[in-house]
């Protein structure tokens, strides 16, 4: 029963955690432990463990974590959210919380920062999908590229590289492949500030692939239409299916029951009469037709 109520204790406390990554600010509301002096908190917790005097800690000590992780976010892209640092700090925080030892004598404050930050930077950590030795071998590349240059003033080639490190050209370019991994772009992520009081997010200005152009579509619709006027449902089947549907000449002649020399001499035929009827249009919109 004891190990089921400390487990469903840290279970709540996490919710707090959860809770005060949204919100970000300690809670306003009166707390029997707010008149006593903070070492007599600090003992009564280390005697009883009680659930509520941990939740007023974590909520006294908040403004570390945003300190913390406001800190570390000021370094970070775009598309890391404040509050995922602000929940993982939390973490930390309550993991300092229940190892603090009042006989070290050593300040709360002194001990939890590099706990918080700790948990801070495993979350990041979890995010990278790339493994760390790699990120090590390209951060070890990148300096010995910039030593180079700064040596000789030109840039540096991947032979020089390679020579440097003691590798072989083709374990280095192994080595550059695997530092260039894909990687993923938040949609919520800002392209470029807008004039209104709202940025614009890539989400806003994706171009999305399978959408048509209307414009583009109806005169496609139109161009088919007057390829295929006048001529007859064999003629038709053999330009829809030729130009529009990508089909051999031997697959149309085996769809219509025709033979390919024969679907070729009617494609010959039909493109004759389109260019004769084209060149006639041209001059009727060129206003050169005869009085």
């Amino acid at each position: 029963m004891a190990m089921a109520r400390s487990s469903m204790g840290r279970v709540g406390s996490r919710g707090i955690a959860r809770r005060n990554a949204r919100h970000a600010e300690p809670s306003n509301l009166p707390s029997p432990y707010d008149d006593m002096p903070i070492e007599e908190v600090w003992l009564e917790y280390q005697r009883t463990g009680q659930e509520g005097i941990r939740n007023f800690l974590m909520e006294k000590y908040l403004p570390l974590v945003r300190y913390n992780a406001e800190r570390i976010y000021t370094r970070l892209p775009d598309e890391v959210d404040l509050e995922d640092l602000m929940s993982a700090g939390l973490f930390g925080l309550m993991d300092a919380i229940d190892a603090f030892d009042l006989e070290r004598k050593v300040k709360f404050e002194t001990y939890c920062a590099p706990r918080i930050r700790g948990a801070i930077l495993d979350e990041l950590r979890s995010m990278d999908w790339v493994p760390r030795l790699v990120r090590q071998r390209t951060g070890k590349i990148d300096q010995i590229r910039q030593k180079i240059e700064m040596e000789s003033g030109t840039p540096a080639t991947e032979q020089e590289i390679a020579d440097r490190l003691g590798l072989e050209s083709e374990e280095l370019d192994k080595y550059m492949r695997d530092g260039k991994a894909v990687g993923t772009v938040s949609l919520n992520r800002r392209c470029f500030p807008s004039d209104g009081s709202k940025d614009v997010r890539e989400i806003d200005v994706i171009r999305d692939e399978t959408q048509t152009n209307p414009l583009a579509e109806i005169q496609r619709n139109d161009l088919k239409e007057l390829i295929t006027k006048g001529l007859s449902r064999a003629e038709k089947l053999i330009v829809l299916l030729y130009y529009y549907e990508g089909m051999t000449m031997k697959e149309i002649g085996a769809t219509l029951d025709l033979s390919e020399s024969r679907v070729s001499q009617m494609h010959s035929s039909i493109l004759a009469r389109l260019k004769a009827q084209m060149q006639h249009r041209m001059r009727e919109l060129e206003g050169d037709e005869p009085q």
